[in-house]
């Protein structure tokens, strides 16, 4: 057993099981990034780095307090702290979770990032195995079953758009809003009024609908004479 109480020595060990953690959430974290969602690479491997080293200390730190309970009053539950590790790694997991509309946005993120911690915990803990394992299949749900998501929302479901409008003219929102209630196979969920780098609106319209209606009705907008520029992304997870 590894002894790192009160020690300055470099257990290689731990090095390998705090870098393990690391590069496995960051493999997750890539694919985030690369899905363009707001916590990507750096998060993910941030987590599973915290949650490493909190396993790690809950495994080799308290070795001081391992003796027979007559032997000592002073006891410590170690199991404690993975259980405090899935507790808060809720709270930053909802952070990224945001509703807009009827539609809830990052669901896939936040789930990832809890999933992570639990992969880095496994990692600190000297489970490298199960880390990987856990990582592996994280990854085939979250990129090679992406078709299959695709393919079931197309068949049997609707999904969301966010269409960006950039508008000429200011006073025009309630054209672009009545334009896009006119269109049958939309339906507007959230509409967002910004403004871009050179203080033109931008009005951020999310539509549930089909690809085929989507698309349709980007180009009824882009005939407006108070809109310069419509451009339509897929909403993600």
């Amino acid at each position: 057993m590894i002894d790192v109480t009160n020690s300055w020595e470099l257990e290689w060990d731990l090095v390998v099981r705090l870098l393990g953690a690391a590069l496995l959430g960051g493999l997750v974290g890539l694919e985030r990034e690369a899905s363009e969602q707001q916590a990507g690479l750096r998060t993910h491997i941030a987590v599973a780095l915290g949650a490493a080293l909190f396993g790690a200390v809950s495994t080799l730190g308290f070795q001081e307090f391992d003796r027979p309970r007559a032997a000592s009053t002073i006891q410590a539950d170690v199991s404690r702290v993975a259980s405090n590790v899935a507790v808060g790694i809720g709270f930053l997991g909802a952070g990224v979770i945001f509703r807009r509309g009827n539609v809830i946005k990052n669901l896939t993120t936040g789930a990832s990032l809890w999933t992570v911690a639990a992969i880095g915990l496994a990692a600190g803990v000297g489970d490298m195995t199960m880390a990987a394992l856990a990582t592996a299949v994280l990854l085939v749900s979250l990129v090679l079953l992406r078709p299959v998501r695709t393919f079931v929302r197309r068949r049997f479901g609707e999904e969301t758009h966010d269409v960006h409008i950039t508008l000429s003219d200011r006073d025009a929102v309630s054209r672009v809003v009545e334009t896009i209630d006119s269109q049958d196979d939309v339906e507007l969920c959230l509409l967002e009024i910004e403004r871009d780098d050179d203080d033109r609106t931008v009005v951020v319209a999310q539509v549930r609908g089909s690809d085929e209606g989507a698309q349709a009705t980007v180009v009824t907008l882009s005939a407006l004479d108070v809109i310069r520029e419509v451009r339509e992304e897929r909403g993600a997870t």
